[in-house]
């Protein structure tokens, strides 16, 4: 029983449109789809039209860096909703354990930011 309720709550979120997918962050962030325009500095109700028309790209990746989700997770083409990896490039330069932590203490820094904004 048990699996069988996982895989209907799997199938539904596959099956969900971006603009639920929105909704079910907000309310789980505890704002609403209008105070996510406000932040994001997104026209009032744009993001309800979504429903019936393509999302502007730009306007899509603001939403998914303001949760730190992908783009794909928005579109339902994955159902990982967390980023999980990040690249750089070094030119070859070796990194100490302390120079990693400072590199995570900033990704920190950036997630907090991107929340505020």
């Amino acid at each position: 029983m048990f699996l069988l309720v996982n895989c209907i709550l799997a199938l539904r979120m596959v099956e969900m449109t971006t603009l639920e997918r929105i909704k079910k962050l907000c309310e789980t962030h505890g704002i609403t789809v209008p105070i996510l325009e406000n932040r994001l500095k997104i026209p009032n109700n744009t993001i309800y039209q979504w429903n019936k028309r393509t999302p502007n790209t730009q306007r899509l990746a603001k939403v998914a860096d303001y949760f730190n989700v992908s783009v794909d997770y928005l579109l339902g083409r994955t159902e990982e909703t967390e980023i999980k990896t990040i690249a750089a490039h070094h030119d070859g330069e070796e990194w100490t354990e302390e120079e990693l932590e400072e590199i995570e203490r900033f990704k920190e820094f950036v997630k907090a930011k991107r929340k505020q904004e």
